[in-house]
């Protein structure tokens, strides 16, 4: 098979390891940075000019979207360009939107009746006071829609506090999330790693001494977990609702069961390999070997 994975870094870790993945199992790579892509759509055969190179329909049986949320507009247009060619792309271009979309996702697991913490969500300061009580006072969190890795997410320990720091987002236009703080999880999420229809690996996620945030770019620590079926089940739902084939979904442990948090369509790979020293490179080439067909893309580009 010809596998290309869309990534702006041939020298990150979760791109490395797919392409080593990929050629131990037999298959040719190539790593295209998709924003020094362009598309001809103006004729009746669309194609991707990349370079000096052009692909049109059958340059690749697959391709690995590994869009980092910066780019998410111009890489997810590159990945619909494949999935209009007829090319299998592992996360489709609809769904990674969709994950990207903050409000959106926790809307759609809301709706289909995925457990998340309570969520508010305004546009004006007036309503400021309502929205710190929705979420059950402080302390509670803050958080920017457009926020990844843990930046843009604020802990406000007391209502003049969130009152502050809520006035202070809204004031220079930010969208923001006030969620409820969830003291049980003790400073520390769960990253389920799905392909397909099944969690393959998972780990804790612990944030350091003084932070509330675990994600491992914060600085937290990641160990091998053990999940219960009801959280097992709920991460492979959250999945299945954001239309995704790989991702990660993130947990919180509560007194009322798992809570999600995000769904991430491009996981690293680094911290999860290393905390269940399990091949999660290798399971997204076999899921792809047994998935990717021509014109399979469910939403053809849509």
């Amino acid at each position: 098979m010809k596998i290309a994975i869309l990534s702006r870094n041939p020298r990150l870790y979760s791109t490395k390891r797919l392409v080593e993945a990929a050629k131990a199992r037999g298959h040719e790579t190539r790593v295209i940075d998709h924003v020094r892509c362009f598309m001809d759509m103006g004729t009746a055969n669309p194609s991707i000019h990349y370079k000096d190179e052009e692909f049109v329909p059958g340059s690749f049986d697959a391709v690995i979207p590994r869009i980092g949320a910066s780019v998410t507009f111009y890489g997810t247009a590159v990945s619909r360009q494949f999935e209009m060619m007829g090319t299998y792309c592992v996360n489709e271009s609809v769904a990674i939107t969709r994950s990207r979309d903050k409000l959106r996702s926790i809307q759609l697991l809301s709706r289909k009746g995925v457990g998340i913490p309570v969520t508010a969500f305004a546009n004006s300061p007036d309503d400021v006071d309502g929205l710190i009580r929705e979420v059950g006072g402080a302390p509670l969190v803050i958080k920017l829609l457009e926020g990844t890795q843990g930046i843009g997410v604020v802990l406000a320990e007391t209502k003049k506090a969130a009152e502050s720091v809520i006035q202070a987002f809204m004031g220079v236009k930010s969208n923001i999330l006030i969620q409820e703080f969830i003291k049980e999880a003790g400073g520390s999420d769960i990253r389920c790693f799905v392909v397909g229809d099944k969690v393959i690996a998972a780990m804790q996620r612990t944030a350091p001494a003084g932070e509330f945030r675990s994600n491992i770019h914060r600085g937290g620590s990641a160990t091998l977990v053990k999940l219960t079926p009801k959280e097992r089940a709920v991460a492979v739902k959250a999945a299945n609702i954001m239309g995704l084939n790989v991702c990660g979904v993130d947990l919180l442990r509560s007194s009322r069961g798992p809570l999600v948090m995000e769904v991430n369509s491009s996981p690293g790979l680094a911290g999860i390999e290393e905390a269940t020293k399990k091949d999660v490179a290798g399971m997204i080439i076999e899921f792809i070997e047994k998935n990717a067909k021509p014109n399979r893309t469910r939403t053809k580009g849509g």
